[in-house]
């Protein structure tokens, strides 16, 4: 039986090598400004794309070059030159929903993915983008019967793509959603023309509204003033009902996250998965991971409109509610190979004995240890190190002037450090 496929993202270096180190099977990113997070993260340039394919060669992983936004005449020769980068680079399809990226692709044979954005929701429709695409991610509004419909549907009427295989499905599993139908919201573009269609959201539906009668002036009192603020999609505890519609890929949500909530969250998804399929799946188990995937970023969690509920459920604060804070500590400095012994500069707050520490950089990922002993300057061993002292201490990952040193720290208690 094969697995279903981890997608996870990947919005800069240092998250593409947390996704691989999590376990991910294939990773997604954007390029330029044509892509759905293009104000909401540093995105990769198309100089970047051969070192990406070759990295997720390397590590035997899929790449996903996203391409989905609104395109207008002016992006064509952009577009064109996105695509035709990525065709030669050797990334493996492009995630698209205008037709003009869709045909641009189709021609230079480039496999096509059908981007949420389409909002797919009937068999008729993946009948349709079949002679296009060989994957396609459903809208985010379908329920766990309505997918597995589809899924039944495509293998019953033996619905290919292009490639001679029957179609994919694709589902989001985890992440942030928005209260629009398949993320297609006008909130930003109506209120400071900053189009969310155009990856520059300025995450409007996220602030606290209240409600005035114009003709009276009359406020209405409400019980959550973040009436347009879903929380994130969590699907961990239903996963093996998720998997059993019969999806090809489950994708995590998050171009905009740090690397260790890319890490976090592909290893637990990870888990799941392979936990289902080895026959341990269980309720207890989901559990364990979900206290987990609130150690990082998360609006609190619901199972989105899986398990048919009719309204969303709202979070009630703009922030995130992660158990845990990285706090900058310092960065890279040099690395002795033959004694395992990492040394960084301290340049923020101070580092002590006992602390739990992560450690990411653009080639190094995410590590996390837990501070057994500190040499600090030339003085020998201490107890802490303070802004301006060079510390060492033992690691197992060769250390790079890039690689930045963060603290990890209780968020009740953040605000002490």
């Amino acid at each position: 039986m094969q697995k279903v496929e981890l997608m996870s993202p990947a919005g800069s270096f240092e998250a593409l090598h947390a996704a691989i180190q999590g376990g991910a099977d294939s990773v997604y990113f954007g390029v330029e400004q044509l892509n759905m997070r293009a104000r909401a993260t540093m995105n990769f340039e198309i100089d970047d794309l051969k070192e990406i394919a070759s990295i997720c060669e390397k590590h035997k992983i899929k790449s996903y070059l996203t391409l989905n936004t609104i395109v207008y005449d002016h992006d064509l020769a952009l577009m064109k030159n996105i695509i035709n980068a990525a065709k030669l680079a050797g990334i493996t399809a492009v995630i698209a929903s205008d037709q003009a990226v869709i045909h641009h692709a189709f021609t230079q044979k480039l496999p096509v993915h059908i981007s949420t954005q389409l909002n797919i929701t009937n068999i008729e429709t993946i009948q349709f983008y079949s002679h296009f695409a060989d994957v396609m991610v459903l809208s985010r509004e379908l329920s766990l019967g309505q997918i597995k419909n589809i899924c039944d549907a495509i293998k019953k009427e033996n619905i290919k793509g292009p490639s001679g295989n029957l179609i994919e499905i694709e589902v989001f599993a985890h992440g942030a959603l928005c209260m629009a139908v398949s993320g297609k919201c006008y909130l930003s573009l109506h209120t400071q023309n900053a189009s969310a269609n155009r990856g520059a959201c300025l995450q409007n539906c996220r602030r606290k509204y209240k409600v005035i009668d114009l003709e009276e002036g009359h406020e209405l009192e409400l019980d959550n003033e973040y009436i347009m603020s879903p929380k994130d999609l969590c699907t961990i505890d239903f996963l093996n009902e998720l998997i059993d519609t019969g999806i090809s890929v489950l994708k995590i949500e998050g171009r905009g996250k740090a690397a260790d909530y890319v890490k976090t969250v592909t290893q637990c998804y990870r888990e799941a998965i392979d936990s289902y399929y080895e026959g341990t799946y269980s309720k207890e188990k989901s559990s364990a991971w979900i206290e987990r995937l609130k150690q990082v970023y998360n609006r609190d969690f619901w199972g989105g409109y899986f398990l048919g509920q009719e309204l969303g459920e709202w979070t009630d604060g703009s922030g995130s509610k992660a158990l845990t804070r990285k706090i900058y500590l310092g960065k890279g400095n040099h690395y002795y190979p033959k004694t395992g012994i990492a040394e960084f500069l301290i340049e923020a707050y101070s580092l002590n004995v006992g602390d739990k520490v992560a450690i990411i950089g653009p080639t190094s990922g995410v590590t996390e240890t837990t501070i057994t002993s500190l040499h600090v300057n030339d003085e020998g061993a201490k107890q802490s190190a303070s802004k301006g002292d060079l510390c060492a201490f033992p690691l197992d990952l060769v250390v790079r002037p890039s690689d930045k040193l963060y603290k990890i720290v209780e968020a009740a208690v953040e605000e002490k450090i």
